[in-house]
């Protein structure tokens, strides 16, 4: 099990065992790691040759979720760091220090929904590092509900359209969680060719679609002719090339 998904395993497991009893229609842990990925994701600062995303981040809970969090706080933040800053290295993205999370009452929320505000601030030994968003930006507000919507909304998605890679006459399904390229028997989809890393590439679902994201690979991936630095968003039709083999991506 990769280290990305211990982690997350780790924050679910706070509500699955000792702490269930305080997490049924509350702000769930797992929900707010979730949440605070995606807040990296979509505050992203582009400069020449790096993605910079937020490095602290403020979570405001309803004064009942915060004090259901209140013996877990010490606990989370740290695990809430450890998972951002994997997600970040498996993104490619960079900070400008360990992430900071902060746990914050709004008495405007209610019970099961939560705020986050994501901020990159500018470290005092990186000059040249772009400038901080402000300590008063766009809070993000959730709710717990999303949890009995999503997977309806997951389910109908991957009954609707099926990931495929088309290429040399096969067609090969990508499993409804992903799937990983490369020479290795391990791989989901074993490709035979000597140009390929043993493991090269991954595809994965991400919210409504689907990205590919070169796993550290000799060669690299290019998209279209273009050889991509970070994760990327697929399309239907978008050619893939990895070694010296071409794939297609296609929906069905």
């Amino acid at each position: 099990m990769s280290v990305f998904r211990s982690l997350e395993s780790k924050i679910a497991g706070l509500v699955e065992g000792t702490f269930s009893r305080a997490f049924r229609s509350e702000v769930r842990p797992v929900e707010i790691a979730r949440k605070l990925a995606r807040e990296m994701e979509e505050h992203t600062s582009l400069s020449i040759s790096r993605v910079y995303v937020p490095n602290e981040y403020v979570v405001y809970l309803s004064p009942a979720d915060r004090r259901r969090f209140a013996e877990l706080e010490g606990q989370l933040v740290d695990d809430f760091a450890g998972y951002l800053l994997e997600h970040a290295r498996r993104e490619r993205f960079a900070l400008m220090s360990r992430p900071v999370i902060e746990f914050r009452t709004d008495d405007r929320l209610r019970l099961g929904e939560f705020g986050i505000q994501a901020r990159l601030v500018k470290a005092a030994a990186e000059p040249t590092a772009p400038p901080s968003q402000g300590d008063s930006g766009h809070t993000m507000v959730y709710s717990a509900a999303e949890r009995l919507q999503e997977p309806l909304e997951e389910r109908a998605r991957q009954r609707a359209a099926t990931a495929l890679l088309v290429g040399d006459g096969k067609r090969m399904v990508v499993a409804a969680s992903g799937a990983t390229l490369g020479r290795s028997r391990d791989c989901d989809i074993v490709l035979d060719d000597a140009n390929v890393s043993r493991r090269h590439a991954e595809i994965r679902p991400r919210g409504d679609g689907w990205i590919v994201a070169d796993l550290g690979s000799t060669n690299g991936v290019t998209v279209n002719g273009v050889r991509i630095e970070q994760a990327q968003v697929l399309r239907p039709g978008d050619r893939l090339e990895v070694g010296t083999t071409t794939l297609t991506f296609e929906l069905e």
